[in-house]
């Protein structure tokens, strides 16, 4: 790891190095004028442990070996990366506390353990927490609350999205994050608002409710759609995933911020300099 140090760049942990987007992450990390990388983790008991977190990633040795011990390569990196698993985020969150070290938190479906965990980093570091680390979703987040609240509850809203067939949640994440997005702008409680897909007699479409509906066909890697409908007029916001790495470069857009933040828990829209 020294001779990463004495490049000038910012040294990386990647917890969940050998999943797809960890990989893509290690790819884009080769490339970066800012950041590199120093650690891969991986689960213990991991088949992939002692493999070469280059070669993983199709670049060919790189010098970086994937390892389970998080103690120790905490202690020799700047900031870390997670884009493991739900279960895994409870360790990494008191590993990283105990380091102090400033984090990006890319997992979803995250528990009430995870959350407090995290909530204990950020009191001694700096943590950004996304379950989409798309630049282009965290916009969306934004135009959509904006839009909800300009048009008023005169307009009807509607979420429906997209994903490949072998997707296992629905809706997403990021459905559900355009539904509180709205819901928060209209002062709606999003439980008793929200309708997810229509079906039989279901009736007029009631004053304030808010559908989302879910669509899983083919390869789609994701598409984000909120219809605002009134009275002879629509708007249609929409974000069309094109490559799965634009997750990855969000998530090294946010890595490259966070290190200079106060400790705190931050979002994307921090990221950005959006408001909250």
């Amino acid at each position: 790891m020294s001779g990463v140090a004495s490049s000038g760049r910012v040294r990386v942990l990647l917890h969940g190095a050998g999943g797809r987007m960890g990989r893509a992450v290690v790819a884009l990390l080769a490339d970066d004028t800012a950041l590199s990388l120093a650690a891969a983790i991986e689960a213990p008991g991991s088949p992939l442990l002692g493999r070469d977190a280059g070669e993983l990633a199709g670049l060919g040795a790189g010098g970086v070996h994937v390892t389970d011990d998080l103690d120790a390569a905490l202690r020799g990196v700047d900031l870390a990366i997670d884009f493991s698993t739900a279960a895994a985020v409870p360790r990494f969150a008191r590993a990283a506390a105990s380091a102090r070290i400033p984090s990006v938190i890319c997992t979803t479906g995250l528990s009430a353990e995870a959350h407090a965990g995290l909530d204990s980093l950020a009191g001694v570091a700096p943590v950004v927490v996304a379950a989409n680390t798309s630049v282009g979703v965290t916009v969306l987040l934004h135009l959509a609350a904006r839009a909800a609240t300009l048009l008023g509850d005169d307009y009807d809203a509607e979420i429906v999205e997209l994903h490949h067939r072998h997707k296992v949640d629905a809706p997403s994440g990021t459905a559900l994050r355009l539904a509180e997005a709205v819901a928060g702008a209209r002062g709606l409680d999003l439980d008793a608002a929200a309708r997810h897909g229509r079906s039989g007699a279901a009736g007029p479409r009631g004053k304030g409710e808010l559908g989302i509906h879910a669509v899983r066909a083919g390869d789609i890697i994701g598409e984000h759609t909120l219809v605002l409908a009134g009275a002879g007029e629509r708007i249609e916001l929409t974000h069309r995933a094109h490559a799965r790495d634009l997750f990855a470069r969000g998530a090294l857009r946010a890595a490259r911020w966070v290190g200079g933040q106060p400790a705190g828990r931050y979002e994307m829209s921090d990221v950005l300099g959006l408001p909250r």
